[in-house]
């Protein structure tokens, strides 16, 4: 698939700040949890058909299962628009520096280590108010960079 290129002028675009992508992951938090809601429902519908047992707990196939939606989600919307439903909101977008939409590659990449900058209590997030670029770990390791764009007129 081509890469797409983003039509707001260059001069227009900031680099965004951290509050403002944790208000957009905080939106986004709220569909991934009604996603991985219904995704565990189906699997343990079906699951339960073939096998007879309720419980998934601890079941690595359906946590591989939500690991793939969650990612097909995140990376349907960056590869696409650039913005998932929060980023829209909080006027966020993720493209590559020349601002063109990040392939599938990058956005697996930008996933992975999205989950590992959270997980030493957030410092691969607030590395980047000390960045001399203000970028977060996954903006670094997928090179790819989220900026804030103007709202659109009328």
């Amino acid at each position: 698939m081509p890469k797409k290129t983003f039509p707001e002028e260059s001069s227009l675009i900031t680099k965004a700040p951290l509050i403002r992508r944790l208000m957009a992951m905080l939106y986004d938090t709220l569909i991934c949890a009604a996603l991985m809601l219904v995704t565990t429902g189906v699997y343990t519908a079906i699951s339960y058909e073939f096998t007879g047992v309720e419980s998934t707990s601890g079941d690595p196939l359906l946590s591989s299962i939500l690991f793939i939606a969650l990612y097909l989600f995140f990376a349907y919307f960056w590869t696409r628009s650039g913005q998932t439903l929060g980023m829209q909101v909080w006027h966020l977008r993720i493209q590559n520096e020349d601002s063109t939409s990040i392939s599938w590659l990058q956005a697996l990449l930008r996933f992975i280590m999205a989950i590992i900058s959270f997980i030493p209590a957030g410092a691969g997030y607030i590395w980047m108010l000390i960045d001399k670029d203000n970028k977060a770990w996954h903006d670094r390791f997928s090179e790819s960079i989220v900026v804030r764009i103007p709202k659109k007129k009328g």
